[in-house]
């Protein structure tokens, strides 16, 4: 099972809190940890799956090797492209903050028919409004194995 975390590329206090926890979250579920594998929600996720033990793969937009709490990479070289490859390999995601890249994740997860969980991001149909993370990883999880 891989569970998508998108969401803000810089954040700090609570976002970062909620991203980390929920990494955390998903690392005790027994899923691998999807992300775009850079710094912010990526990394503060990243840092809570892989101080759980959990397993992240992060899928970079360039040649560059991403944050440093990744267990493997994927060096896509395709710029913001990239969030298709993030989405598509997830069975469900989570979207913490974010902006308009988040956004655009958001979108293709909802075109493919990907379950999509929110946490303090964009409020539009299709998104489960979340209001903690173990609303949104116990959700996640349940709608992964539904997919599988």
């Amino acid at each position: 099972m891989q569970i998508g975390v998108i969401g803000a590329s810089e954040c700090e206090g609570d976002l970062e809190e909620i991203a980390e926890e929920t990494g955390r979250l998903i690392a005790k579920s027994g899923a691998v940890l999807v992300c775009g594998g850079r710094g912010g929600v990526m990394e503060a996720a990243c840092r809570g799956a892989d101080g759980e033990g959990g397993m992240t793969l992060g899928i970079l937009p360039d040649m560059s090797s991403g944050n440093p709490y990744l267990g493997a990479v994927v060096k896509s070289n395709l710029g913001i492209a990239r969030n298709a490859l993030v989405t598509g390999s997830s069975d469900a995601i989570i979207a913490v903050g974010g902006a308009y890249g988040t956004l655009s994740e958001i979108a293709m997860a909802l075109k493919m028919e990907i379950p999509v969980f929110g946490l303090e991001t964009w409020d539009i149909p299709g998104v489960v409004v979340c209001k903690t993370t173990e609303e949104a990883v116990s959700k996640a999880v349940l709608a992964a194995e539904n997919r599988m």
